[in-house]
Formats: structure tokens, sequence, C-alpha cells
């Protein structure tokens, strides 16, 4: 955990958020700025900045847990569709420096 990184302070329960799911790895929040009609993000608890920064055994790890993870959050979105969006470093468009998974659903055409 990082003191200064707002997932780390949703995480820790610091600042409050929607909680969607939540395993002892992960936690799906609802977005604030919904880019989707269902817009989660998937975080891992662990602080990690982006995938590059990740270890072998974090990546080994975190990889099908995050598939896992959007696969169950697929069985309560219409038709199963989904798409998965992370953005890796700033240049990117990641704008918080903890690695998340955008989860984005309910669309009419994906």
């Amino acid at each position: 955990m990082t003191a200064f990184c707002i997932f780390c302070r949703i995480i820790s329960r610091e600042i409050p958020s929607t909680i969607i799911a939540e395993t002892d790895h992960l936690l799906v929040i609802k977005d604030l700025y919904p880019q989707a009609p269902i817009h989660y993000l998937i975080l891992p608890k662990d602080h990690i900045t982006h995938i590059g920064t990740m270890s072998f055994d974090q990546t080994k790890k975190l990889a099908p847990l995050f598939l896992e993870m959007a696969q169950s959050l697929s069985q309560n979105v219409p038709h199963q569709e989904f798409k998965l969006k992370v953005n890796n470093g700033s240049s990117a468009g990641q704008e918080i420096n903890h690695l998340h998974m955008h989860f984005l659903a309910g669309f009419t055409d994906l």
C-alpha cells in the first residue's frame, strides 16, 4: 500500500467507493466517470504501478485472476459481452499509478 495512492486508499477503505466484488487479491469498484453503461475497475490489492513493473511471480499470479474476475463479472451483463482495457503508463492514458483494468459492458454495439 502507498499512502498517496487513491486506489490504495480505496482498498484500505479510507476512501468510500461502490464495491462490486472482492477476492483476497482483487477489488472491483464502479468507475466514478463511466465510459460505458457498465464500467468497473479491477484493482490488485497490492500496489503495482503498471504492467511493466510487475515481477514474474506477480504476473503469473495476477493475470489469471484478472481474467477470472472479468469472466465472473460478465455473468451479469447482456450477452456476456464486454471490453477489457489497460492503460500502461501516462503516455498511454494511465492517470492513476496503480495497475487497474477497466471492465466495460452494456453497449448496444460492441
